[in-house]
């Protein structure tokens, strides 16, 4: 007689089952982990557009409060939005009349150039500075136009400045100046959805109000990314003494959105 052998296994109407069966159960465990998954992962995206937006807030924010007084202007181009302010990089009180001493050397606002004492701390001064005095924003007293900004001489860490180029329109009732050199402006780029900050160029009479103008005249630094909103507007304080910029910005990534809002005050006292 012959041994007689059992054989075992699946039938393929029982592996159509199992594989049925644990496909069912899959699609309900990631129906079950989906929502907590996808909630961790909005979580993490919108903490990290908080941190990107706040992060440029306060750098917008820090470089405008040191804005010389009304040097802020903004400009609008489409969906895009512009602002431009000439930094202040020192300051102080000028001399205005002799005091005690024979040496005092006050300003002369009746010549083209002049030096003069600086009272109190010295200042610094570098290649290409410019001294400004009583600048009020309008014609005639605008440092965009260059009608109260005149070119420094002498560079170094200062106690008596000397410039040229122009008797200075008007005098400053608090008797201060200002040295700076060239503007700043930032700029939303929608079509890029980026927030840009430029430096180092040349003042501009105009203000430059679009992102290729802007390109033109010095290279971009990106502050921000996913960038779907942006609005900045400036209003100019009574008696111009001081003013107000205001900033919305609103950022995108996935599913995850964050608008943040942020008020800069602005001391326009020149």
């Amino acid at each position: 007689m012959h041994p007689t052998f059992k054989t075992t296994g699946f039938t393929l109407v029982e592996m159509v089952v199992v594989i049925s069966i644990v496909g069912i159960l899959a699609a309900g465990a990631a129906l079950f982990i989906r929502n907590p998954t996808q909630s961790f992962i909005d979580g993490e995206n919108r903490a990290n557009l908080t941190d990107q937006a706040d992060t440029a807030l306060r750098r917008m924010a820090r470089d405008i409060r040191n804005a010389l007084p009304n040097s802020v202007r903004t400009a609008t181009n489409g969906g895009d939005s512009f602002i431009e302010f000439v930094p202040v990089k020192s300051a102080g009180r000028y001399r205005a009349s002799v005091g005690s001493s024979a040496s005092d050397n006050p300003l002369d606002f009746s010549l083209s150039a002049d030096t003069f004492d600086v009272l109190g701390p010295s200042v610094k001064v570098a290649t290409g500075d410019k001294l400004v005095i009583y600048n009020l924003g309008i014609p005639g007293s605008d440092v965009y136009e260059g009608s109260d900004s005149r070119a420094l001489l002498t560079t170094g860490t200062l106690n008596v400045l000397s410039f040229s180029g122009g008797v200075f329109p008007q005098a400053s009732p608090s008797s201060r100046f200002f040295v700076v050199s060239t503007p700043v402006s930032y700029a939303c780029d929608m079509t890029n959805h980026a927030l840009l900050q430029y430096s180092g160029y040349a003042i501009q009479s105009a203000q430059p109000a679009s992102v290729a103008a802007l390109n033109a005249l010095a290279t971009a630094r990106q502050l921000a990314t996913n960038l779907t909103s942006c609005q900045i507007n400036y209003v100019p304080g009574v008696l111009q003494r001081s003013g107000l910029v205001t900033i919305y910005l609103g950022f995108t990534q996935d599913v995850a959105k964050v608008t943040l809002m942020h008020q800069v005050n602005v001391v326009n006292s020149p």
